[in-house]
């Protein structure tokens, strides 16, 4: 444990460590993907998907072994009994930093599929991340704009039907899809502007989420509530994380059923989206009260400790 360095220097050590091993296994994956897309067999491919995931797990892996080498963390996590490897899975959680998707995927990667991310198509297209991201079988989808639906009716439908295609391969390889529904990182610059109602969270969007179910609701087995909280981040999470100022990550890990998703009603009848909305706004608010919760029982036990700390020893 190399935590009782200076936190410039635990910044620069971590830095080095996570590119080495970014590197170092999105080669791998680049490479995999490269074979994947010149031999189209589709039993091959798929015995490439396999060891494309195992490779993001030994990523996931090692990300855990840096932390473990420059922090000392506690991790307090509830909620994993029950979960399966060979399961499908719709994810949702809050997102507070850029550090989010390194801390689920080490926490997850043995009780689930390694998490999927719904991408726009045009990533598909940049060199390197989108043929690793095609290889790890990542869903590319397009989205039609509002703006786009006005000026061309026919399109209404298209990301619906775009999505299906894109979730197909998922029928037969088990499946963890993880879908951030407030849309962006939580900060308190954007939690003002949206005179959100939450203290810790910013509006979820059902959107992206009812999409989602609607196009292939009835292969997930559950779906997973992902409550993450860093009780001693002041703000810059994944720096302070770098420089081994997190002492605690909090994971909460709800499942639920999979909430049902009529395309026909949904996208035509704006009742029914509200409808849905109601049941996320429902979802976040117990979310919020959690965090709330969790945050009040840090802060307390923090007080007694420093009170602890600080009185003189008695003789």
């Amino acid at each position: 444990m190399l935590n009782f360095l200076p936190g410039p220097v635990l910044f620069a050590l971590s830095m080095m460590l996570l590119i080495i091993n970014t590197v170092w296994w999105s080669s791998l994956i680049f490479i995999g993907g490269l074979i994947k897309l010149l031999v189209p067999i589709t039993a091959f491919r798929n015995m490439l998907t396999h060891i494309m995931n195992r490779f993001m797990w030994g990523w996931a892996c090692c990300n855990g072994g840096i932390l473990y080498l420059i922090a000392k963390i506690e991790w307090d996590i509830e909620g994993l009994e029950g979960l399966r490897k060979d399961g499908w899975y719709l994810l949702i959680s809050n997102h507070l930093s850029g550090f989010d998707i390194a801390a689920l995927t080490y926490v997850l990667r043995n009780n689930i599929p390694m998490l999927k991310f719904f991408l726009k198509k045009e990533l598909l297209y940049v060199p390197f991340l989108g043929l690793g991201c095609w290889a790890l079988d990542m869903p590319f989808m397009n989205r039609t704009s509002a703006k786009q639906l006005r000026k061309n009716p026919k399109l209404k439908g298209k990301d619906l039907h775009t999505t299906r295609r894109a979730c197909e391969k998922f029928k037969t390889i088990p499946t963890a899809i993880i879908n951030y529904v407030e849309g962006s990182r939580f900060t308190k610059e954007k939690h003002a502007r949206q005179h959100s109602p939450y203290r810790y969270l910013l509006r979820p969007k059902a959107g992206g989420i009812a999409l989602t179910i609607s196009a292939m609701g009835e292969q997930f087995t559950n779906l997973l509530n992902v409550t993450l909280v860093y009780p001693d981040s002041e703000g810059d999470t994944l720096s302070e994380v770098m420089q081994g100022k997190i002492k605690q990550i909090v994971v909460r890990i709800e499942t639920l059923p999979v909430p049902e998703v009529d395309d026909a009603r949904y996208f035509n009848d704006a009742d029914c989206r509200a409808q849905f909305q109601r049941w996320l706004n429902g979802v976040w608010l117990q979310k919020d009260e959690q965090i709330h919760q969790i945050l009040q029982r840090y802060h307390s036990h923090q007080l007694v400790t420093d009170k602890l700390t600080s009185s003189p020893t008695q003789q």
